[in-house]
Formats: C-alpha cells, structure tokens, sequence
C-alpha cells in the first residue's frame, strides 16, 4: 500500500512541475498579468523544496522550465512544430541548477540563516538560468521574469539601473520571500525583512536614480502598411502600400519616417528605380526615410536584413545589417544535423548573412536650425538584447529604433510580447525608443519607459506620428551595464566556495571493520 501511494504522489509531481513551470507566462502579454509574477513561482518552489531527492528535485526543475518555455513561446509552433518540443526540453535543463537550490535552501526546516541566503542565492540562480538561454544560440533574452514588468514605472526605474536583471533578482526574491512565510514559519522574520528590503530598495532607487534630462523632441511617424497576402508580387505590394501610407504625411512636421523590418524586398543598390521613388518619397515628406532591406546583395553572397536610410537625394550610406539571427527562422543551428526542421514548419530555408558591427546613423540637421539627432537601428529581435542597445547608446544614439515584423504570427502573443521590450530598453539606456512593424504592435516609449501616443494594434493600417521626447544624460545601467549579472554570479562562486570547503573539513567516514569469522572444529 506505502508503494502503491509512493508511485502515485511520483506520477502526480511530474504534470505538476510542468504546470508550474507555466504559470509565470500568464505575467507576460497577452495575459499581462504583470503583477501575477511576484507569486508565480510560489507553487513551482514549494514542490521543488518538498522534493524527496535532489534527483527529484533536478527533474522537476527541469520539467518546469520545459513547461515554462513551451508556455512563453507556444506562439514558435507555427514555425517549429514538434522541434519545439526538444528545444524546450533542452532549454528546461538551465533550471536545474536553479531547481536544486532551492531544495537545498528551503527544503526541511531551514534556520533564519539559511533562509536569508536563501532571499538571495534563490534569486541569483534563477538569474544563471536566465543568462545562460540570453545567448544568441540559444534563443536569445525572450521571456526574462523581469521583463514582464514593463509597464510599472517603479520596475523601469529599477532597471535604469540594473537593466531588466534587477528586475528579475527582485521578483524572484519575492516570490521566495512568499514561500517562507507560507512553508517555514521560523523564517518569517527573514521573510518579511527580504519583502521590506525589496520594499525599500525600490522606493530608495524611485527617489534617487537619476531621471533623463529633457533636450528637445522629434517627430517620428510610424508606417505600418498591415498584412500583404503571400504571392510572387507580394514585396512590392508591401512596398507600394508603404508609399501610399507615407505619402499623405506629406506637409506635416515630421523629422523621420519609420517603416517596419522587410518593408523593402530589393537590393536598393541593384534597383535604382526603388531608391529613386523612395528618394522622391522623403523629398515630398521632407524626412528622411529609415527603411528595411530584406534581400541579396549586389556584389555580396546571401540575403541580409538591412536599416537603410534615405534622403531626399537618395540613399546617405548609412546602412545596418542585423547581427543577431532568430534561430530556426533565419537561420537553422547545425543545419548539416537540424536541416529536416525546414520539412516540417517554417524554418529558414536559406540562412540570412549576419552584420559586422553596430552602426550609429546621424540624421540631418532639421529646418529650424536645430542639429541632426543619431539614431541607433535594431532589427526584429535585436530588441531582446539589453547589451546591444546600451552599445548604440554607449556610441551615441540619442533615439533608438527597432524595425521589426511578426506576421507569421500575427494571431498570437508574439506581437504584444515583442512590443513591450521596447519599455524596458527605452528605461534601461534613459533614450526613447520606437518599435515600427509591418503588421502590428508598433509602439514608442519615452526615455522612462513610459507609452509616447497610442500604440498600433495588428489590426491597423495605418501611418502615425509620434512627438518623441529626447534626452541627455546617462542611466547607471548604460555606466555599469550587467553588474547585477557579476553579482549574482559571485554570490553563487561564493556559496560553492563555503560548501566545498566544509566537504573538505568534513571527516571521513571510519572504515567498517571486517566481518569476524567463526572457527569451525
């Protein structure tokens, strides 16, 4: 009978831990159940610290982050189809050292003292995990906890100065500050002294980190053209579509015209024509046009995807090529291995050519006399990045601009999810940012992070204008960049450090005596 109730409580664990692996996606858009995150993890660690083994314990932990990316990115089925399955499966491993921490720390009846590592080691190796999966191999920085706060102006503030991982280590402290109150009674003292320092650091960097000093504003309209049915003429119908939303703006102030990413399906310098109605297209504006180049080269083997800026005498030179691809849709990992995944989704048939290095493109001086503004391009999920947009900021960039597209799944969370990240880079670098797409959801936000205008629904066809408010200044995070990151990994170094040495003080255990023997006679 203890058997048979063994199997069964060992059968119910394993949905449970893919369950709760899950839940922390409802934080994220569509749901946006921002604040849902500061307990989202509570069910996943309180079956992680009752955990029978730290065997259990690692296979739950993985189990959960299976079920943590399978829910984030459930809108990638389109595209991957079952391959979703063991790209989750092998991202779900990151968590297992994280998994194992917290049984560690907060299983049994742990002290005040081990409770208040645990506020933050817990933390720290839920940070390990997600830097570990930022890599660009990987998938990239989608879906990072702290980012499911970008619309709470104290969370922007916070990532001022840490970025989006300080968000991310106070939510999870949070969550673990939950679990002691609710699991460990002997530890609510730590328990409510990590919630009221989590309180308080917030509250002290609202009040003190430095805001953006104001320097003037732009106006940036945004042409979203909308979905163009698939066929052998479709570019230049995005394009054409392009030209009649942008063409009406015509006798507006406006200082630059944003269109999305692959808003341009022809090599500009191998179709001249192209250049020349986009040349006369800023000339009728009297704006620059930032477009999207998504095609082969002239001179240059393979496609790439290129921020192209053009003026009224055509195109200035400054051009971009993005650096960073999506896995599996522009290019395919290990494609000699991974190839058949083209034969069952939408995997890039063809690998897209990467860019060199970031550029920083300066606009040109506008009519009223005042200087030209730099603006540093970002390409589709190039968003995700804090380094890269910090680089651009780092060199300069004054406005930062994400040209992006998300038709394939026009239908899903995808879009919202792609449009918020934009919140946590404009807050990040203190620099506005515009998030332009071909089919939705374009939106700018301030230097704070805060929404500039109404944001483009993926229902809308439509150009608008934005008045974008500029500013000077540097953030702490664009100064110290990832230090959160440095912290946690050497609190983590520094725990090892401790339990490697008490292993090494430990006592071995004494040899076991040799069985007697019995003489026989």
């Amino acid at each position: 009978m203890v058997s048979m109730r063994n199997g069964w409580t060992r059968r119910w664990r394993v949905p449970a831990a893919v369950a709760a692996g899950a839940l922390p996606a409802l934080a994220f858009p569509a749901p946006a159940l921002w604040w849902f995150a500061y307990a989202a993890l509570v069910p996943w660690m309180l079956l992680l610290r009752s955990a029978p083994t730290g065997r259990r314990a690692a296979l739950e932990g993985w189990l959960g982050g299976a079920g943590f990316i399978l829910a984030v990115h459930h809108w990638l089925l389109p595209s991957l189809h079952v391959f979703l399955l063991p790209v989750a499966g092998l991202l779900g491993l990151l968590w297992i050292p994280w998994a194992l921490l917290v049984r560690e720390l907060l299983g049994g009846r742990p002290s005040a003292r081990r409770a208040a590592c645990a506020l933050v080691l817990v933390p720290a190796g839920w940070l390990l995990s997600e830097v570990a999966r930022s890599w660009q191999g990987l998938g990239g920085p989608w879906g990072l906890l702290g980012a499911s706060q970008w619309q709470v102006p104290p969370a922007l503030r916070l990532a001022s100065v840490g970025g989006v991982w300080l968000v991310s280590l106070l939510v999870v402290a949070v969550n673990c500050a939950l679990v002691l109150l609710i699991a460990v009674p002997r530890a609510r003292i730590p328990a409510l002294a990590g919630l009221t320092g989590s309180a308080v650091l917030t509250g002290a960097v609202w009040v003190w980190a430095a805001r953006p000093e104001p320097s003037g504003g732009l106006r940036v309209a945004v042409v979203q053209p909308g979905p163009v049915a698939d066929g052998p003429d479709s570019a230049e119908r995005r394009f054409a579509a392009g030209e009649r939303l942008t063409r009406p703006l015509s006798g507006r102030p406006v200082d630059l015209v944003v269109w999305g990413e692959s808003s341009v399906g022809e090599d500009l310098t191998a179709r001249p024509d192209l250049a020349r109605r986009l040349a006369s297209l800023s000339a009728e504006v009297g704006a620059p046009l930032l477009v999207n180049v998504d095609a082969r080269r002239a001179g240059h083997p393979g496609i790439y995807k290129s921020a192209v800026l053009v003026g009224p005498g055509g195109l200035t030179g400054d051009r971009y090529d993005k650096m960073r691809l999506v896995p599996f849709g522009e290019y395919v990992p290990a494609r000699s291995l991974l190839g058949w995944a083209t034969s069952v989704g939408r995997a890039a048939g063809e690998d897209r050519m990467r860019g060199a290095a970031p550029v920083v493109m300066d606009l040109p001086g506008r009519p009223d006399g005042r200087t030209g503004v730099r603006i540093g391009p970002l390409v589709c999920f190039e968003s995700a990045f804090p380094d890269m947009s910090r680089r651009l900021t780092l060199d300069g960039a004054s406005l930062l601009v994400a040209q992006s597209a998300t038709s394939t799944f026009q239908e899903s969370w995808a879009p919202a999810q792609h449009a918020s990240l934009a919140a946590l880079r404009a807050a990040e670098n203190g620099r506005p940012m515009v998030h332009a797409t071909l089919t939705g959801v374009s939106v700018v936000h301030g230097p704070s992070g805060e929404r500039v205008g109404a944001a483009l629904p993926t229902s809308a066809s439509t150009a608008a204008v934005y008045e974008v408010p500029l500013a000077r200044g540097s953030t702490l995070y664009v100064r110290f960049g990832d230090w959160p990151v440095a912290a946690a990994l050497a609190a983590l170094a520094a725990y090892c450090a401790v339990a490697g040495a008490r292993s090494l003080r430990r006592p071995a255990p004494e040899p076991s005596s040799p069985p007697a023997r019995t003489a026989r006679g």
